[in-house]
């Protein structure tokens, strides 16, 4: 799949939500979200499973999820999703003179599946390193990545060695200190990725990936993440 370069779209942060609504829903009337998922962080990792190159520290405890590590990490949510749904949380890149304080690499894993285990993502080790996720089908989110130089859009197709490029910018960037509101939308063929209200990836996938798992991806850095919610749009009873 060829490489693409394309200007960010200027929409209003609502307008995710306004636009989901169930592939082939013929309902007009209103909608209203429900929560589907959610951790609050302030009871530990239950819901969570961390995969970790190098070591490092992953923690969950008043009303944050910590990702403090030296090289690459991926702290999955173990629910299955299914879509369409809208999920959102809010990520701040530390730069506070720590060891692994490198701004960089705010990244997501969703609809993952991985082909050798596709009834349980759990069931086949990986150890954190990126080439252990080749197996995966899914789409990647790389939001100033690469030393906060790159923001890209992958599809991976669950070869190894093939993670089929999207997207690929310069910009926008991480800033350290500095909230990242980010929701996802998968809703059928319809994929997007916002940013503090900027609509970064829209793509429409002829052949999507509409249900797997989520992660939290990063590579020696230090993250705080707060406020992580899925939702679904049903109809509104009148």
């Amino acid at each position: 799949m060829p490489t693409t370069r394309r200007a960010f779209a200027g929409l209003a942060a609502g307008a995710a939500l306004a636009v989901l609504v169930p592939t082939g829903a013929a309902y007009a009337g209103p909608w209203r979200r429900r929560l589907i998922a959610h951790d609050d962080f302030c009871h530990g990792l239950a819901q969570w499973a961390t995969e970790l190159q190098g070591g490092g520290t992953v923690t969950a405890s008043r009303g944050v999820l910590e990702i403090d590590v030296p090289s690459g990490a991926t702290v999955w949510f173990r629910r299955r999703l299914e879509g369409p749904y809208v999920l959102e949380y809010t990520a701040t890149a530390v730069s506070e003179g720590g060891v692994n304080d490198r701004v960089s690499d705010l990244n997501n894993f969703w609809n993952a599946t991985d082909v050798r285990s596709p009834g349980d993502l759990f069931a086949t080790p990986r150890g954190g390193a990126l080439e252990d996720y080749d197996h995966l089908t899914t789409y990647y989110a790389g939001y100033g990545a690469n030393y906060n130089t790159t923001t890209r859009l992958r599809r991976y197709v669950g070869e190894p060695g093939v993670r089929p490029l999207i997207y690929d910018y310069t910009e926008p960037l991480l800033v350290p200190g500095e909230p990242n509101r980010v929701r996802i939308v998968s809703d059928g063929s319809t994929v997007r990725w916002w940013n503090n209200g900027r609509l970064v990836f829209d793509y429409h996938d002829p052949e999507p990936y509409t249900g797997g798992h989520f992660g939290f991806r990063t590579v020696w850095s230090h993250f705080r993440i707060e406020g992580f919610r899925v939702w679904r749009q049903i109809p509104q009873q009148r």
